[in-house]
C-alpha cells in the first residue's frame, strides 16, 4: 500500500525512533479542515498543488518522514508514512490534534483568514511541537492587511496605503481596491472606479473589509526562507496573473522566477520586511507591485504560498535543503547567506481549472 492507516502507525511504536524526524505536513483545505463545509473545487486543487510539492521534497529528505491528515472526500496521496482519516463525527480540530501527537514538527500551510493559521500555529506549540513557520505574534500581525501596512509604513517601508472603515479615504484619482482585511490572495476582491465607490463600498461592508488605491504596475510577489534571528534568503522573484472580470479580481497563475533582483533592490526590502515583524519564519511570501519607481508593498503571507509548487524547478535543487540547512558549505551559499540563488528558467503555475 502506499499509505498506512492511523491505526497501523499506533502499533508501530519504534517507527519514530528508526527514521528521524516526523513532520506533521499539514494542508487545511485537503486535510480535514473544511469538514461539514464545502470543499470548493478550486481550493482542493490548490491545496492539493502546495502539498504534494512540499510531501515530494520533505519525503525526499533522509531522515524525514511526512505524516499527512486527509479530508475523506479527496484520494489519498502516496508516499506518506501515514495519512490520518477523521473518524466519523470527528471535528477537524480534534483530526489536526491526533496528527500533531504523532509528530516532532509541524509545517502548516493553511490560510490566515479567520484567524486560522494564527491558531494552528499556536496549537502545535501549546503541544510542544516544533513549529516550521512564523510565530503566531507575527500571524496575528501578516493576518491583517492594514495593520501590516501601519508597521511597514512606521519603518519607512513603501507599502500600498490601506484603510478600514472610519478612516477618511485621500481624494486620490483613479480606481481603487476592496477586500477583506484577511483575505488570502484575491479572495473577494473588487476593483471599484473612484475614491467614492470605494468609500460607498466600505461603508458597506463594514469592520473587516479595507479599501486600497489602485497602484499602476505589475503584479507581483517575493518568496523567502527566514531562518530566525535575521538570515532572510530571496528565493525567487514572481510575475502574478491577474484577471479583472468585471469588478471582481482573480489570481490565475504566476511565473516563478520571471526575473533576476540584479540591483539587490528586491532583497533588501525582503530584509526590511522581515526586521519590521518579528516572527516570520520559514517559508514566506511578499505581495508588491512592480512600479516604475520601485517595489510597492501590498500585503505579507506568513507562511507557504503556491510559488513554492516551482521553486525546485527555478533554483534547480530541493528548497528544503536550504530550509533545514543540510547543504555542505560552499553549495548554495556562495557568496553570503543573504544572496539570491535565482537564476534559472521561469516555471508558470497555472491556477485555472484544467478544463478552462
Amino acid at each position: 500500500m502506499d499509505y498506512e492507516t492511523i491505526h497501523e502507525v499506533d502499533d508501530r511504536n519504534d517507527l519514530h525512533e528508526e527514521t528521524g524526524v516526523r513532520v506533521f505536513l499539514y494542508e487545511h483545505v485537503t486535510g480535514g479542515g473544511l469538514m461539514g463545509q464545502p470543499l470548493p473545487a478550486s481550493l482542493a486543487r490548490e491545496g492539493d498543488m502546495m502539498l504534494r510539492a512540499a510531501l515530494d521534497d520533505l519525503t525526499e529528505l533522509p531522515g524525514m518522514e511526512a505524516v499527512v491528515s486527509r479530508d475523506s472526500r479527496l484520494p489519498f496521496p502516496s508516499g506518506v508514512a501515514a495519512v490520518l482519516e477523521p473518524a466519523p463525527g470527528e471535528s477537524p480540530g480534534c483530526l489536526y490534534r491526533r496528527g500533531l501527537a504523532l509528530a516532532d514538527l509541524a509545517w502548516i500551510i493553511a490560510p490566515e483568514t479567520g484567524g486560522v493559521l494564527e491558531a494552528l500555529a499556536r496549537e502545535a506549540l501549546e503541544q510542544g511541537k516544533g513549529l516550521f513557520g512564523c510565530a503566531p505574534q507575527a500571524v496575528r500581525v501578516a493576518a491583517s492587511k492594514h495593520a501590516t501596512a501601519r508597521v511597514l509604513a512606521r519603518a519607512g517601508l513603501p507599502v500600498v496605503p490601506t484603510f478600514a472603515p472610519g478612516e477618511p479615504l485621500p481624494a486620490l484619482p483613479g480606481p481603487w481596491v476592496v477586500k477583506p482585511d484577511d483575505g488570502a490572495g484575491c479572495e473577494g476582491a473588487r476593483r471599484v472606479p473612484d475614491v467614492e465607490a470605494a468609500r460607498a463600498a466600505l461603508l458597506e461592508a463594514g469592520m473587516g473589509w479595507v479599501v486600497q488605491p489602485w497602484i499602476q504596475g505589475e503584479p507581483a510577489s517575493l518568496c523567502l526562507l527566514v531562518d530566525p534571528p535575521g538570515s532572510v534568503r530571496l528565493l525567487s522573484c514572481n510575475r502574478q496573473h491577474i484577471a479583472v472580470r468585471g469588478e471582481a479580481l482573480a489570481l490565475t497563475g504566476l511565473t516563478v522566477g520571471a526575473w533576476a533582483d540584479a540591483d539587490g533592490r528586491l532583497a533588501a526590502l525582503a530584509r526590511a520586511v522581515v526586521a519590521a515583524i518579528p516572527g516570520l519564519a520559514g517559508f514566506v511570501g511578499i505581495d508588491y507591485v512592480h512600479t516604475s519607481t520601485g517595489p510597492v508593498v501590498l500585503e505579507v503571507n506568513p507562511r507557504l504560498t503556491t510559488s513554492y509548487c516551482g521553486l525546485r524547478s527555478v533554483l534547480g535543487m530541493n528548497p528544503l535543503t536550504l530550509a533545514l540547512g543540510l547543504l555542505p558549505p560552499g553549495e548554495g551559499s556562495r557568496g553570503g547567506r543573504h544572496r539570491p540563488i535565482m537564476g534559472k528558467a521561469s516555471v508558470r503555475v497555472s491556477l485555472e481549472p484544467v478544463d478552462a
